[in-house]
């Protein structure tokens, strides 16, 4: 009898999981390199990249001005020369200075040049509210991003999707937004295999199956999510849990076989209630799983509101409670 090697793994946080996948990234591929304000020396402010410039030195892992349209347009350049370029936002929300770059440049070069070139980027950026961070720093403002055509917009939860989705980003052909919740980055450890991988952008993750009704949340609202579902088991309903993980373009099959299967909705951002990703996940429902709704579609949200400061910010991120309500009217309508 043949005795299969077991894979080497290490308990580590979401931000561990970054770490380790922008590492395996730079020893895997010489093209690839890293832009960021105060990723090199001091690791970043999260430090996701923590030890990396002393690994593969200040050509590799690059200290740059504060300058965040600077930082997308020199990598716009530097993709199209071949270099696969991973940047990191230092904060989600202070990626609007590069908005004009991403939207009228790394979207559109391969519709631009008939698919000539790509644009094979990654951009970082830490988002979500949760740490009683200052102004503008807590935004979750996702769906500006998924309204690109061209750009793909992942959102792992946990450290291993985080370090597989990352490979996956920078091995694309194309620019990926790659949204990791500050909430979550240490909030738990899960087992990551040591060795490279990939988790398949486009794909979301059945977490609990259940059949009342379906859940879909992303990034920090997974826990919030899961612990809503774990709660009502108590009260006799059955939740079935999905992540996301992929924003754009959405799991649609995944969405929709969830949907036919329980009948109800209660999407879960923590973005605003507004514009938001559910309104995409909606219309996915609306247009392939209409007929197996039993009740009207529901969400938790953000409010209409910029994120409040610290003693207010609990009040603005959804709830396990929020959630809870929600579902139970939903269940009961």
């Amino acid at each position: 009898m043949t005795t299969q090697a077991k894979t080497a793994t290490r308990k580590l946080p979401l931000v561990g999981g970054v770490n380790d996948g922008l590492r395996t990234a730079l020893k895997q591929d010489d093209s690839v390199f890293l832009m960021g304000e105060d990723i090199g020396v001091n690791g970043g402010v999260f430090r996701a990249t923590d030890g990396l410039v002393q690994e593969f030195g200040e050509e590799r892992v690059i200290d740059t001005p504060l300058s965040e349209a600077g930082i997308v347009g020199v990598s716009v350049g530097m993709a199209l020369a071949g270099f696969k370029p991973v940047i990191e936002m230092q904060f989600l929300g202070f990626i609007y200075p590069a908005f004009e770059q991403i939207m009228t440049h790394v979207t559109r070069y391969r519709m631009r040049t008939m698919g000539a070139y790509g644009v094979p980027m990654v951009i970082r950026a830490p988002y979500g509210a949760g740490i009683r961070a200052p102004e503008i720093h807590s935004d979750s403002t996702e769906a500006l991003f998924t309204h690109m055509p061209g750009l793909k917009v992942v959102c792992p939860s946990n450290a291993y999707d985080a370090k597989g989705l990352l490979l996956a980003s920078i091995a694309d052909p194309d620019p990926v937004l790659f949204l990791e919740s500050m909430r979550t980055y240490r909030a738990q450890k899960v087992d990551v295999p040591e060795e490279a991988y990939t988790v398949p952008i486009g794909k979301a993750a059945v977490l609990k199956e259940g059949t009342d009704i379906s859940i879909f949340a992303w990034g920090a609202m997974i826990s919030v999510s899961l612990d809503a579902a774990r709660k009502l088991e108590g009260s006799g309903i059955s939740c079935e849990v999905i992540d996301l993980r992929t924003l754009s373009p959405l799991d649609e099959e995944t969405i929709i076989a969830s949907v036919q299967k329980t009948g109800r909705v209660c999407v879960v951002q923590e973005g605003h209630q507004t514009g938001g990703v559910a309104h995409d996940v909606f219309a996915v429902i609306n247009d392939g799983a209409f007929l197996s709704l039993r009740a009207p579609l529901a969400k938790v949200a953000g409010y209409d509101v910029p994120v409040p400061l610290f003693a207010l910010e609990d009040h603005y991120i959804p709830t396990v409670q929020r959630v809870m309500d929600q579902i139970q009217q939903t269940v009961t309508f």
